[in-house]
């Protein structure tokens, strides 16, 4: 166990509980137009992107991202075209899925998803956005900006947060993750990037708890 790890208290790992809560969307799925895989430093929102598929939820995926300090290493070529190639060897047909790589971050990857699926004369009604769980929330309001005429679902892996910590492996990494994301939850929709929503009291507290703690290296700053 690293040092980052050991950092973590009881008491800041049941805050933390409540902001990943709040992050997901707990949507009911069903059948839409097309799906947005959000690209990222998680491969699992590819596979979990695939297991949508083959539930028939969606005949067209975009694999949407290009490269950003913390995927580089990683995703060499790119975080969609790693995403696509592993939906292939997963199964999913190479036609089914739409290729956007240049995005380098939220508002550009539906931007330019959204001219990729009309390219390829799709305009749909419906969209399911999949993306990592504690982003759900943040990828949601900035497609109600940016999309609003189209309806938009948000799914991810479904992991308990224990589970997510242990694939990431690192507690505190994972805690600033949470808590950068709901920083701009909070702040995007005054600079016009998403819409506004409601974060709870109990949530907010654990969010300034948190950073009061130190959990601070995803935050934006002005």
């Amino acid at each position: 166990m690293s040092d980052n790890q050991q950092a973590v208290t009881e008491d800041q790992w049941h805050r933390a509980v409540l902001i990943w809560d709040h992050h997901q969307m707990h949507h009911q799925l069903r059948p839409v137009d097309a799906a947005i895989g959000l690209g990222s430093h998680d491969l699992g929102v590819a596979t979990r992107s695939v297991e949508l598929y083959r539930a028939g939820l969606f005949p067209t995926l975009v694999f949407t991202g290009g490269n950003s300090p913390t995927t580089a290493q990683v995703f060499p070529r790119g975080e969609a075209v790693h995403f696509r190639e592993h939906a292939i060897d997963l199964g999913v047909p190479a036609e089914a899925i739409l290729l956007e790589p240049d995005a380098g971050n939220t508002g550009q990857n539906i931007t330019l998803s959204r001219a990729v699926l009309a390219t390829a004369g799709i305009t749909p009604s419906t969209v399911l956005l999949v993306s990592k769980p504690y982003m759900e929330r943040r990828s949601f309001a900035t497609a109600r900006k940016l999309w609003p005429d189209v309806e938009i679902l948000c799914a991810s892996e479904p992991l308990e947060f224990d589970d997510y910590v242990k694939s990431i492996g690192d507690e505190k990494l994972v805690l600033d993750m949470l808590v950068g994301d709901l920083q701009r939850v909070i702040e995007y929709p005054k600079l016009g990037f998403a819409i506004e929503q409601e974060v709870p009291e109990d949530v907010h507290a654990a969010y300034e708890s948190l950073i009061r703690d130190g959990f601070t290296s995803r935050l934006i700053t002005s």
